[in-house]
């Protein structure tokens, strides 16, 4: 049985800590909101509004503290604020703790932000004293507890290899696949790369809905045949080799041919317009040839070739900077 602590008990502090509870941990929670507490207590749960790891046996302290958006950047306000507020209870501690970045935050944030603010108020030497690991979640608001129970991916980052282990050996029984880095950035990277793509294939589908309402055609069967049609629906490895631009000659030559098209019934299409440019660009950076308008086939070059279209198959993209993939 762990000795868990979850700093920060909203949606997602709260269905983290009611799953590690109900693995039969020991878990207490930490949040400054009277109101959410004494929602908390009366649940029978343990919560406190100060986090104390005085004459406490070694713990996992998790992070999951809020990081609204300011309008175009993160408001790590309150993360700093918790973080700070742990490296305190730190000082006091007489065993190592595992500090778990949790939250929603940018790559480089366990390191560049959380560390500085944990050593600077505690006193202490990571690596030493403390670990710090990256964790990030991946629960929806409507079903967090069941997602948190029940995991598709767990992803684990931390520096030392000691506490990636020890953060699996918490998190295995749960299920799902697991994937382990080295640096917590990547993990983070991860996150936020894991919601960019979710909204990017949403806009691209509320896109094509505008043409298809132009041309007087249901959306929806298409939609249907295109996500069991498209190789960048059911193969994972494809298209996601960062540095290599789409070639061939159909890629090319669609999406230019219907950006044309979307003029002439006057619909704007700045995705496509987004994917196209993006495209060019890492044809020119990577001087793997012509750019897309081109509509001729890209060679492979600096870039480690071309991705997608029929003709040249696609690429694979699996990262060498990941540690571990298997079923946890």
């Amino acid at each position: 049985m762990a000795r868990i602590f979850i700093v920060g008990s909203g949606v997602v502090g709260a269905a983290t800590g009611k799953g590690l509870l109900r693995a039969e941990h020991e878990v207490t929670f930490i949040d400054t909101a009277p109101r959410r507490l004494d929602h908390l207590r009366s649940q029978d749960l343990d919560a406190r509004d100060v986090l104390d790891l005085r004459a406490e046996r070694s713990a996992f302290v998790f992070l999951t503290l809020p990081t609204p958006s300011t309008g175009r950047g993160y408001d790590l306000s309150a993360f700093e604020d918790g973080t700070a507020a742990v490296g305190r209870a730190l000082a006091g501690a007489t065993e190592p703790h595992v500090v778990v970045v949790r939250s929603t935050v940018p790559p480089g944030t366990a390191e560049g932000v959380a560390q500085p603010l944990l050593e600077k108020h505690s006193g202490r030497v990571h690596g030493e004293d403390f670990t710090l690991a990256s964790n990030p979640e991946f629960l929806r608001a409507a079903s967090a507890v069941e997602d948190f129970r029940h995991p598709w991916m767990t992803v684990i980052a931390s520096r030392s290899a000691r506490t990636r282990e020890r953060l699996a050996a918490l998190l295995a029984p749960f299920g799902g696949e697991t994937r382990f880095f080295a640096n917590p950035a990547q993990a983070e990277f991860v996150k936020c790369a894991h919601n960019l793509f979710n909204a990017t294939k949403i806009s691209f589908w509320n896109e094509m809905w505008l043409v298809s309402r132009s041309l007087g055609l249901d959306l929806d069967p298409v939609a249907q045949t295109v996500a069991r049609s498209a190789e960048a629906s059911y193969n994972p490895d494809y298209g996601i080799r960062g540095g290599s631009p789409y070639g061939g000659v159909c890629l090319p030559k669609d999406t230019r041919g219907f950006l044309g098209l979307a003029e002439t019934i006057g619909v704007d299409m700045p995705l496509l317009e987004a994917v196209v440019k993006v495209n060019d660009v890492l044809a020119k950076e990577s001087g793997t040839g012509a750019p897309s308008g081109d509509g001729d086939r890209i060679p492979s070059g600096a870039g480690g070739g071309p991705q997608g279209g029929a003709e040249n198959g696609g690429q694979t993209g699996a990262g060498s900077d990941v540690l571990t993939v298997g079923a946890a």
